[in-house]
């Protein structure tokens, strides 16, 4: 099992600082960057985005939002269960980690698309980061077993930060359906400067019950391996207060070289690499999510890829 993985976030400042983000954070327990150029140090734990002092750089057009093709979307969001089961949680060129377990905490709920009360899922990240862009692919295939979504857009990470151009998708209009859960979503920055050049260009703005669950659980109390210096990292996720992940579950070098439509259209192809890494993630977020569920659905959460996710996170 890979270790655990997380990214470093640093909240909106006041005054924008004197300085463009540089490129920043560490791949998936393997290295970390550090402030003031890039300082590479083999560690053993997560994957930290941090913004770090770095040179001058061009601010590109702001990006119109472009949703996602309907073909790429059925590609995302209909995976055949044979993939997933096939798979289970074997990835063999990038290390995944699942997301960890809290105990003795409050349950996060909110009400779902129907107005009932249920689990509510937390993600918080940014358009600029590379290690959100890897992790939305998986949340977003595990989300998709228990519910519908709409809105996604199409996105990739800063052309100027580490891993440029990772292909990913915006949670900025998406919504999401299901009778089993909610997912509430913050992308905090955009993928390009601010006019000044000195700062991403602020997005949407966390409420503060959101940062509050940000600032708890985001810690090196919750997050085994998170530092106090690596502490409110993105991507952030909260699965009803049961479950936490701070960062990629995978590296998002998985995902260089290849165009979004590539990696949507080998999803259902069992044999790729690229696909068992993000399955992976997918049948352990899965997982997670069944445990707050109650297993249900049935079929999803009683199949053999993610009874084989829940029995390595020691799920009963």
């Amino acid at each position: 099992m890979a270790k655990t993985s997380a990214a470093k976030r640093r909240p909106a400042p006041t005054k924008a600082p004197n300085r463009a983000p540089a490129k920043g954070g560490r791949p998936a327990g393997l290295f970390t960057w550090m402030a003031v150029g890039l300082v590479i140090v083999v560690v053993a734990a997560l994957v930290i985005i941090k913004v770090a002092s770095g040179g001058p750089a061009k601010t590109p057009a702001a990006s119109s939002f472009q949703p996602v093709s309907p073909a790429v979307m059925t590609e995302l969001t209909t995976i055949p269960a044979s993939v997933f089961n096939t798979i289970g949680i074997t990835s063999p060129i990038a290390g995944v980690t699942p997301p960890q377990a809290v105990t003795k905490q409050p349950a996060l709920l909110a009400a779902n698309s129907s107005g009932a009360k249920v689990p509510e899922i937390l993600y918080m990240g940014a358009e600029y980061c590379p290690y959100c862009a890897a992790q939305r692919w998986p949340t977003i295939i595990a989300l998709s077993r228990f519910g519908t979504w709409s809105g996604l857009g199409n996105m990739s990470s800063y052309s100027g930060d580490v891993y440029p151009n990772t292909p990913t998708f915006t949670f900025v209009k998406a919504k999401y359906k299901s009778k089993y859960l909610a997912f509430q979503t913050v992308e905090e920055y955009t993928n390009y400067l601010d006019k000044a050049g000195t700062y991403y260009a602020t997005l949407q703005k966390p409420s503060s019950a959101q940062l509050a669950l940000l600032a708890k659980y985001d810690q090196p109390k919750y997050i085994k391996g998170l530092t106090t210096a690596e502490a409110e990292s993105i991507p952030f996720l909260d699965y009803g207060n049961q479950y936490l992940v701070a960062g990629a579950s995978y590296s998002p070098s998985t995902l260089t070289g290849s165009t979004r439509n590539e990696i949507a259209g080998a999803l259902s192809n069992a044999s790729s690499p690229i696909t068992a890494a993000i399955i992976t993630s997918a049948n352990y977020q899965t997982a997670a999510l069944c445990k707050l569920t109650k297993n249900q659905p049935g079929d999803v959460c009683m199949s053999s890829g993610v009874q084989s996710a829940a029995k390595a996170m020691g799920i009963k």
